[in-house]
């Protein structure tokens, strides 16, 4: 796979613009991830401080005592994931990803056994997490995958490192992580915004938009992704013109709209969550579909929520390989959560990464022969193939083999490659460009 040099080789000649390949090594630089103040700006101000949003510098240091391989292992893992709150759309697939992921690891009796712990992240807003970490802490949970929310994620990221536990999110994307004092306790299957960024911003310029706006969820992840896109956008010709954001638990948006219309921009990106179910209908009476930019906040099939036709052109992307590369997972995994007797499922966005989180953990909890915190992050990088060796794997059973056999596991997931950097962060992954049909539902277009 090709690798995304974070310097451009292209910019907009005449409103075309070249769309960079989808894999990308991350690099640390300076900064925070303080989420900027709630306000708008128009004719060209922007609210957002884009130095805080760049990841930090930070190089964690890995220890561990513990060998194995292990055998009759017994490992917790807690899932704290969206039952409810602003991303609970995306909680039926990453659950299910994470219980498919457990059963086969278990179907497979080599040296672990998961005992999974569901639990509900909620939002910042109705703050789920204040009572589900501690409680899945308190049943023995050395691990937690979750939350989809970056923003909920750093509200309980220092709770779980201070228990000693491992946190890996199959979908936090804000670079606030990348530079996070985790310890070396936090991983992430998901990649940085820093790549869906670059993706956007020259997907949005490739359509010939010079000028954007852009309605923004102002926590760590919005106001990330919106920096990111808006260097790409300019770095490729086009200007951002306003720029509105709004805090979680918000229900009226019609300031924002009327902000970002008022400057009569050639395209919008919405940076949201589901808020983006009520932001549609107003917004949409004044702009064509083919003008609106989803992300992976919000990208889902919409269906007749809407009239037909709502949305038909818009685009979006989010953190996705080739659905026809992972057709068979899916149908899979559609098969084992109806299965359950639970409703067909009506999205699948980062069900591969919830599941990639739950193997990787299994795997690098049998070679590290423990499932304490530490002793698994000691191990996760090299499971990965990080460590620049080792035989590829696609199953948790196929590279339990290797690891029982004394060998060098490198698991290539659903979600693609992953390869782990030394903080956590995967080096390989690809941006799905999206596109909605007549039915309010997205298809596939493109890798970005």
């Amino acid at each position: 796979m090709s690798v995304l040099s974070r310097s451009r080789t292209a910019k907009i000649i005449g409103g075309l613009a070249v769309v960079g390949v989808s894999a990308l090594v991350l690099a640390g630089c300076s900064g925070s991830s303080t989420p900027a103040e709630t306000g708008d700006a128009a004719g060209g101000d922007f609210p957002i401080d884009c130095n805080a949003a760049e990841p930090a510098a930070y190089t964690p240091e890995y220890s561990s005592s513990s060998t194995g391989p292990a055998s009759g292992l017994t490992y917790n893992i807690g899932t704290a994931l969206p039952v409810t709150g602003n991303l609970a759309f995306l909680g039926p697939p990453e659950i299910a990803g994470t219980e498919f992921a457990a059963s086969e690891i278990n179907a497979a009796n080599k040296g672990v056994q998961i005992n999974l712990i569901q639990g509900d992240s909620g939002d910042t807003d109705n703050k789920a997490y204040e009572t589900e970490i501690p409680r899945l802490l308190g049943a023995g949970a050395t691990a937690i995958v979750g939350a989809a929310s970056s923003g909920t994620s750093l509200q309980f990221i220092d709770q779980v490192i201070a228990a000693n536990a491992v946190q890996i999110s199959p979908a936090n994307t804000s670079a606030a992580f990348t530079g996070y004092d985790d310890k070396g306790l936090y991983w992430r299957t998901a990649p940085s915004d820093v790549l869906q960024g670059e993706v956007l911003g020259n997907l949005i310029a490739s359509e010939g938009n010079e000028t954007l706006g852009m309605i923004v969820l102002n926590d760590s992840y919005g106001t990330g992704l919106a920096c990111f896109t808006k260097k790409a956008f300019e770095n490729a010709g086009g200007s951002v013109v306003a720029t509105s954001l709004y805090n979680t638990g918000d229900t009226n948006f019609s300031a924002q709209i009327e902000d970002v219309l008022a400057q009569s921009p050639d395209a919008i990106a919405l940076i949201t969550f589901d808020e983006v179910s009520t932001i549609i209908p107003d917004l949409t009476a004044s702009v064509s579909p083919d003008k609106l930019f989803f992300v992976d906040g919000n990208l889902k099939n919409f269906g007749d929520q809407f009239p037909a036709g709502t949305l038909a052109g818009a685009k979006g992307t989010y953190p996705s390989v080739d659905p026809d590369s992972t057709a068979t997972f899916r149908s899979s995994l559609e098969s084992f959560w109806s299965g359950k007797g639970n409703p067909a499922l009506e999205d699948f966005t980062y069900a591969p990464e919830s599941y990639d989180s739950v193997v990787l953990l299994a795997l690098a909890a049998l070679k590290a022969g423990s499932a304490a915190g530490p002793d698994v992050a000691a191990n996760l990088q090299s499971v990965s193939g990080g460590s620049g060796s080792g035989t590829k794997c696609t199953t948790y059973a196929e590279c339990a083999d290797i690891i029982v056999g004394g060998g060098e596991a490198d698991y290539d997931g659903v979600s693609g490659p992953i390869t782990f950097d030394e903080v956590g962060d995967p080096t390989e992954a690809t941006i799905g460009v999206f596109e909605y049909g007549d039915d309010n539902d997205y298809s596939w277009l493109r890798a970005g």
